[in-house]
């Protein structure tokens, strides 16, 4: 995956925030398939194409999340803080009912789960694997080493069954062979870096935003927006998916004062990459959607008011299904 032929052209800035070409002795693309080529494409921008942004834009921005959410945080218990994830902000703008419901239950692991967390570790690997990329053998390192860690998942690894290991290989190896598939060699110029943590406080500590993201590339210069925030996804589109990476891009500029220049998810299935460019109006739609999140959460755990129900695909796995007029209709009216 990260061995093979450099890139093209010495003006496209895939890249960290030094103004050097990406490869000074780049040689041509024949090596890269189609699909990895598109990914260049996509991805590539020259140094004049890349934005400026305004120093004090964190600035405005932290102001803004701050006056709209104050006024629910009234009711927030002393020493109790309010943490918003991705995934809990895109089920507060869901169906409420079974938010509240899947708040309730405790985290358990489990193959479609551990998946993703194997396959990012094979990446983190393969950005500094010396040999050929063989995506058996990195899979494989990965898994020997959460099954050698002494927290849930090593545990939960170190227990299941060999049916559950054997799947989650399977599983795993699939997802990890498309990327290197369709994923153009990552230089380490480029600045890849997987899993990257971000975090936000806001409010005096009692709203804390947190991600972790995929996989960036590049970084700022100065106040020129030049980072990719990427997200990788296996099955089809989702309009929530741009809203995760909205999320994303709103605490990256809260923590660094820039903005990433791009935030993108690639569908490992299709060989799809869905870019968008990040604006200042893209950040504050984010900071109104992150205020309404709040208001419901809190409205919901915290001020009694009872939760809605609204309707989707994901009712097929609500664990409130059974008992739920509104999601079986749904599900007989999408069958029919």
């Amino acid at each position: 995956m990260f061995i093979g032929n450099s890139l093209p052209s010495p003006t496209i800035l895939l890249k960290g925030c030094d103004n050097d070409p990406v490869d000074d002795d780049a040689s041509p693309t024949t090596n890269l398939n189609p699909a990895q080529r598109a990914v260049i494409d996509e991805l590539g921008a020259r140094a004049d194409e890349r934005p400026e942004f305004p120093d004090d834009l964190r600035h405005h921005l932290r102001a803004a999340i701050e006056t709209a959410v104050e006024p629910y945080l009234d009711t927030l218990p002393a020493g109790e803080d309010l943490f918003i994830s991705k995934h809990r902000l895109g089920r507060l703008h869901g169906c409420e009912a079974r938010f509240l419901a899947e708040e309730a239950e405790d985290f358990a692991w489990s193959v479609p789960i551990a998946r993703g967390t194997i396959t990012h570790k094979a990446v983190e690997l393969a950005i500094n694997w010396r040999r050929e990329i063989e995506p058996p053998v990195l899979i494989d390192e990965a898994l020997a080493r959460y099954e050698e860690d002494s927290g849930d998942f090593g545990r939960w690894l170190q227990g299941c069954s060999e049916v559950e290991r054997a799947e989650l290989r399977s599983d795993s190896l699939d997802a990890f062979t498309k990327f290197v598939e369709c994923f153009p060699p990552l230089k380490p110029k480029w600045r890849p870096v997987t899993e990257s943590r971000l975090r936000a406080e806001l409010c005096d500590g009692r709203l804390i935003l947190a991600g972790k993201s995929d996989l960036t590339l590049g970084a700022a210069d100065g106040l020129r927006a030049g980072k990719v925030i990427i997200d990788f996804k296996t099955g089809g589109f989702a309009p929530v998916h741009l809203d995760d990476l909205r999320f994303y891009a709103l605490i990256e500029t809260l923590r660094m004062g820039v903005p990433p220049r791009l935030v993108a998810s690639y569908y490992l299935d299709q060989a799809n990459l869905v870019p968008e460019t990040v604006t200042e109006d893209l950040l504050r739609s984010t900071v109104a959607r992150l205020a309404d999140g709040v208001r419901i959460l809190m409205e919901l755990t915290h001020d009694g008011r009872p939760p809605g129900k609204s309707a989707s695909t994901a009712c097929r796995w609500c664990p409130l299904l059974d008992d739920c007029d509104v999601g079986q209709a749904h599900l007989a009216d999408d069958g029919r």
